[in-house]
């Protein structure tokens, strides 16, 4: 065979496997979310909006989310401007500090709330004495806000970074106070990036499972009354109108996220992106804030991290004290109880190293697809496009309850199969959109000389593009482990008795107020995660 049929074979390879992706994809988002829609009936529906009990907590969820998403990203904004723009001492540790938190699975912020600011807490209790509890809405507006403020810092943080510095210099050399700066210069064109994460976070908070279920106590919320009607009521048809309830909010938001992403991205593109960075020529930075700015925004940032190492510090003290807000013998014995969980940590972190390199390679095939190369003028990359990142609009209680049913109709029981594929399904519009900015940096030129040089597609991808975007495909497969080794939402209704998983074991012992061996098992799964992320991190240098 000459070498144009065998360009030709290759090329019907790559749409094999491109037909292939899509069926796939299509049969386990859509298909699941049609078998679950199909069990609504009319009296599910007048039921939800009916009872008062359900229109509490679908206020309670509006509630949480307005309050959540609107202190999350004002924290986040917050700390990127005092990373960027601050003067203080250890500002490389304090940048790292909620990339490091980010890793974490998500469940160990709601523990350590627990253990801190619980009945028993050791601020509550043990430090001001006081017999109350933070359970329901405070509690878990706290929890939240902890746990996806690094979202808003990372977007802002980078949006900050790739300001043109000559605005900036502009302004400084006409006179314009500081404060004039920041609303007529910095505040406009960092906005898009705060509305971004706004919008990112908004999804993040509706589908959030685990925070809820161990902090909220009776503040009910939709993630968690989806769980409770199916497996507490047996209400397949009320569990899936509630499903239906919240992901009408979720995918407005994911439009109106997408429609300002590509908005952003072509402004970013006019201002000169990565010209800026905020530094003169003497790498010193254009606009600093007042010494007084400065002070308040070395204690605002100095406070959230104390947040986040006491988290860290709850966990571990947690784990050796007999029994925390009582007795603080050191023991080992919590420990030692968590052997017998193998199983678990085994399946968790399996389970996710999987997911998230599935994730990362479908990410990546269908960004080049779409993106680069014959992906240009393939027929269905727009739909492609949009249904690869819909399960960030779509809860993660609700594609759990849908791959569920979905495997009950049709008879299929491969538990493990369907949790994998859950995790992999749930975190791959992240893995996919950090891998297209990624490829987007990349010169065109570079496939176009592969190819006249005969180099295949999928040559092209591994040998070229793989190795040129590995530091963001690194990012991506980070983020997908670290979230899936945690994850509780989306594979509540998936997990069974020969399937356990450390985040459900973890929730498990937390209602049963063992939190010893809560503690004990979330500071061993987080030394885990991080040390398979440290030997990822260097395979994927070598």
């Amino acid at each position: 065979m000459d070498r144009t049929g065998k360009i030709e074979k290759s090329f019907n390879v790559t749409e094999v496997l491109w037909y292939s992706v899509t069926c796939c994809l299509s049969i386990f988002i859509l298909l699941p979310l049609v078998c679950v829609f199909s069990k609504i009936r009319f009296a599910d529906l007048s039921v939800i909006f009916l009872q008062s009990r359900f229109q509490k907590t679908m206020f309670n969820t509006l509630l949480e989310c307005v309050c959540s998403t609107s202190l999350s990203v004002l924290t986040g904004y917050l700390y990127a401007y005092a990373i960027v723009f601050g003067r203080m001492p250890f500002k490389k540790f304090f940048a790292s500090l909620p990339i490091l938190h980010l890793v974490t699975p998500p469940f160990v912020g709601g523990l350590a709330f627990i253990l801190l600011l619980g009945r028993q807490g050791l601020i509550t209790k043990t430090i001001l004495g006081l017999d109350i509890s933070l359970y329901g809405f405070p509690g878990l507006l706290i929890a939240q806000v902890l746990c996806f403020f690094p979202l808003s810092y990372l977007m802002c943080k980078e949006s900050f970074e790739a300001l043109n510095s000559n605005l900036i210099e502009g302004a400084v050399s006409l006179g314009a106070t500081k404060l004039k700066i920041f609303f007529k210069i910095i505040f406009p064109l960092s906005f898009p990036a705060l509305a971004s994460s706004f919008l990112f976070i908004a999804v993040s908070v509706l589908s959030d499972f685990g925070n809820p279920m161990i902090v909220g106590g009776r503040f009910k919320v939709l993630a968690v009354e989806i769980y409770t009607q199916l497996t507490g009521w047996m209400n397949a048809g009320t569990s899936a109108a509630l499903g239906l309830v919240l992901l009408v909010p979720s995918l407005f938001l994911f439009f109106l996220q997408n429609r300002l992403f590509k908005k952003q991205t072509k402004k970013t593109a006019i201002i000169g992106g990565k010209s800026g960075l905020m530094k003169s020529e003497e790498n010193k930075p254009v606009f600093r804030n007042s010494f007084f700015a400065d002070i308040l925004l070395f204690i605002f940032v100095l406070f959230i991290a104390l947040a986040v190492l006491l988290q860290f510090a709850a966990i571990i003290a947690g784990s050796f004290q007999k029994l925390w807000g009582i007795d603080t013998t050191f023991t080992t014995s919590h420990i030692i109880k968590t052997f017998k969980y193998g199983k678990e940590f085994l399946n968790s972190v399996l389970f996710a190293l999987i997911a998230s390199t599935l994730s990362a390679l479908i990410s990546a095939f269908v960004s080049y697809c779409v993106h680069r190369g014959s992906g240009q003028k393939r027929v269905g990359k727009g739909f492609m496009d949009s249904l690869i990142q819909l399960p960030s609009a779509i809860p993660g209680s609700l594609l759990g309850l849908a791959l569920s049913l979905t495997a009950n109709m049709f008879h299929f029981k491969a538990p493990r199969f369907m949790i994998v594929m859950a995790i992999t399904i749930s975190f791959m519009p992240f893995s996919y959109r950090i891998v297209t900015s990624t490829f987007s940096q990349i010169k065109h030129t570079l496939d176009e000389g592969a190819q006249s040089l005969g180099a295949k597609p999928l040559k092209i991808l591994w040998k070229v593009l793989f190795p040129l975007a590995r530091g963001g495909i690194s990012s991506g497969w980070t983020y997908n482990f670290a979230r899936g080794v945690g994850t509780l939402s989306s594979v509540i209704f998936l997990v069974s008795f020969n399937t356990p998983l450390c985040s459900v074991r973890i929730l498990n012992l937390a209602e049963q107020g063992d939190w010893g061996r809560a503690a004990a098992m979330a500071m061993e799964l987080t030394l885990i995660t991080f040390g398979i992320i440290a030997a990822g991190k260097l395979i994927i240098k070598k």
